[in-house]
């Protein structure tokens, strides 16, 4: 029953991941897509490879996911299935109404949800909850917000003297740039979240051992998880990128290098100190940022209501959502 739960487990982890990609895809590629600087097909086969390459630079999201918020030690394989079975739903869910949500929150709600109704607060490491996934959920719009507002209003300084159409032309290839470098950031922080939690399963099976207080990927997860998202990047969440890419604000290849540069130096930062952020949140937040700096009243405040719903409820629902599949799912034998 273990090999097939353990089965269950990897099997429903690349599902997330797979999700994940085409979920958040929108992230690195909608600006390029709403600009039209890139193609669609163009746009999903450049950031899939980004992403994929991303996916392979670090592990320290990974350690955070697999044995930072969660104590190994109480983990069960019950556990895990039930808070990926909770993520892949939300991001299902979300995904269909074309809501820009967190696949990283969705994954630790439900994390939390299983782990609690398993055995309580006591496997909760609410030091590296708070440090890591509380305090960055609520800053890291803000930061997106300013940062993206700093940026766009740097770029209409030194540019203001050339014509618009001018220095759209000239920001196409920029934005590319600009496109990639969100790519590989949200593969390097989103794909070592599956990375984590596939590691963290196969110690709970007994599969790899490794010493207390060590927690390493090894390559074949990195690999398999890195493909896994660059596919779901390629099939394109197109729902998803038609709100990222135009209907928070109207994009030019300006203001979506804008956007893309504020983004991905913020999740870079994250990913180097281990923090699971939400990609979703800081593009959509920065994209807002530059809306309001090129002109106030530009953003489209009913979908920015519809946004910060899903950001509010993921965590709460995902909770209670994981504690329902649990308790289904209970009766499973270890």
């Amino acid at each position: 029953m273990t090999i097939f739960l353990l089965i269950s487990v990897i099997i429903c982890a690349l599902v997330f991941d797979y999700i994940n990609g085409f979920h958040d895809c929108a992230n690195s590629i909608a600006s390029v897509v709403s600009t039209k600087v890139l193609s669609a097909r163009q746009a999903v086969l450049f950031g899939a490879t980004l992403e994929a390459t991303g996916a392979l630079l670090g592990v320290n999201v990974a350690k955070t996911i697999g044995a930072g918020i969660i104590a190994s030690e109480t983990i069960t394989l019950q556990v895990i299935l039930c808070a990926l079975i909770t993520a892949v739903i939300w991001n299902l869910l979300t995904w269909w109404f074309g809501l820009p949500s967190s696949s990283s929150h969705a994954l630790i709600g439900g994390l939390l949800g299983s782990a609690f109704i398993h055995a309580g607060l006591d496997p909760i490491n609410f030091a590296v909850l708070i440090e890591k996934v509380i305090i960055p959920m609520f800053a890291s719009p803000l930061v997106g917000f300013t940062v993206g507002f700093i940026v766009m209003c740097s770029f209409l300084r030194l540019f203001y003297k050339i014509k618009p159409d001018i220095i759209n032309r000239r920001f196409r290839r920029i934005q590319i740039f600009a496109s990639g470098l969100m790519a590989l950031s949200h593969g390097l922080n989103d794909a070592q979240k599956t990375m984590g939690v596939i590691t963290m399963a196969l110690v709970t099976a007994g599969v790899i051992v490794m010493p207390k207080g060590e927690f390493n990927i090894p390559i074949y997860v990195k690999l398999i998880c890195a493909i896994t998202m660059a596919l779901g990047t390629m099939t394109g969440g197109w729902k998803i990128i038609k709100t990222m890419g135009s209907k928070i604000i109207k994009l030019k290849p300006i203001s979506g290098a804008a956007s893309d540069f504020s983004a991905s130096s913020i999740v870079l930062l994250a990913s180097v100190f281990g923090i699971p952020l939400s990609t979703t949140h800081v593009v959509s937040t920065a994209i807002m940022g530059v809306g309001t700096a090129i002109k106030r009243g530009s953003i489209r405040t009913n979908i920015i209501k519809n946004i910060i719903t899903a950001w509010v409820l993921t965590i709460p629902c995902c909770v209670i959502m994981s504690l329902i599949i649990y308790s289904l799912l209970k009766h499973i034998p270890h």
